[in-house]
């Protein structure tokens, strides 16, 4: 069991302790806007010394988040330990396969008494864990964690269109206080306390979002990519049953709500790695050209040593992993997919719930 952590006592007032924003990407820096433009003192790191000069000159990610002029209360910094001064929420938005070792670096600064809130959507491949699990080993079980996940692309949530995510902590008053700031007229905050579910729900996701546009580039049309989302979602919900996750989690925003944003738009960075995927393109050459990370890529390889280690079967997630990683050809893999034994649905389904 997970320890209850020490409560903050300024978690009844968000405007007490500044935000502490690690990760100057497209959606951490959304997010430390949010909450600066809602007054809190907002200290957002910057990796990136261009991506730093242009804050710091224009107040405007040029590289991440082009056209949004950013919050005079957002102060930016490349000093890790000035970032985490007096912060009482440290919200981690950056890629998982950096995950630990970012946590490992600031673990020496992280605030007595802080919340940990983790925007990544992706697991760890060596450990097979979700960033839950890293963070546990790195900080301890006593630290407060939550998860923000659900269909959000960033670009939307910073030009201020209506937006519905959800915060899940095993800590209803840790998920309650973040609910509170992160809140906005344009951002709708929901909570829950299946963490498991949520991160699951928002790592899997971006691997059936490479399949549709797997599906997209090779010209395929609406049927396929329906069967996909439907037939994806029950593996999903399949592994994460497994692992203790509530099934009804999988029908709520960070499941089937993300799964149907990221597979059916080409603004998915994962979309787009598919896409070209399905056009023949290699993936070597894909992922060179992009700036920012495809987290479906390296996530596929930790689900599938996952689901081999624990026997939960999910084809899809088989197929795709074979694409990225053994050269199977698209057409190929549809093939065999579509040639497995023939079930009933509704016994398939009891399988998974």
């Amino acid at each position: 069991m997970t320890p209850k952590p020490k409560l903050n006592p300024t978690w009844d007032s968000p405007e007490g302790r500044t935000v502490a924003v690690v990760g100057a990407g497209s959606w951490g820096t959304t997010l430390a806007n949010l909450l600066a433009d809602k007054g809190l003192n907002v200290h957002l790191w910057v990796r990136e010394p261009e991506v730093h000069e242009d804050l710091l000159r224009d107040r405007v990610n040029h590289t991440f988040l082009p056209g949004i002029r950013l919050s005079a209360r957002l102060a930016f910094s490349r000093d890790l330990p000035a970032v985490f001064q007096d912060a009482g929420v440290v919200l981690m938005a950056i890629p998982s396969h950096v995950f630990r070792e970012v946590l490992r670096a600031l673990k020496p600064f992280f605030p007595p008494g802080a919340v940990l809130l983790s925007a990544a959507k992706g697991m760890e491949i060596d450990s097979m864990l979700t960033m839950e699990g890293v963070a546990r080993e790195e900080l301890g079980p006593e630290v407060a964690y939550a998860v923000l996940s659900g269909p959000s692309f960033a670009m939307e949530t910073a030009q201020k269109q209506p937006t519905a995510v959800t915060i899940a902590s095993r800590q209803r008053e840790v998920a309650r206080y973040l609910q509170k700031l992160c809140s906005a007229p344009y951002f709708r905050v929901y909570t829950g306390l299946d963490v498991t579910g949520v991160e699951l729900g928002g790592a899997l996701k971006n691997i059936f979002a490479i399949g549709a546009g797997i599906l997209g580039g090779m010209g395929l049309g609406d049927n396929s990519r329906a069967a996909l989302i439907t037939r994806g979602l029950a593996e999903m919900s399949r592994l994460g049953v497994r692992l203790g996750a509530n099934p009804m989690t999988f029908t709520g925003l960070a499941g089937v709500g993300d799964l149907l944003l990221t597979c059916t738009s080409t603004q998915s960075r994962n979309f787009q790695v598919g896409f070209k995927l399905g056009q023949g393109q290699p993936l070597d050459q894909i992922l060179a050209g992009m700036a920012m990370v495809a987290e479906g890529v390296k996530t596929s390889r930790a689900v599938h040593l996952l689901a081999g280690r624990l026997g939960v079967e999910v084809p899809l997630v088989a197929a795709i992993y074979k694409i990225l990683y053994d050269g199977l050809a698209p057409k190929e893999a549809i093939k065999k997919l579509m040639a497995r034994e023939l079930k009933d649905e509704l016994e398939a389904m009891s399988e998974t719930w």
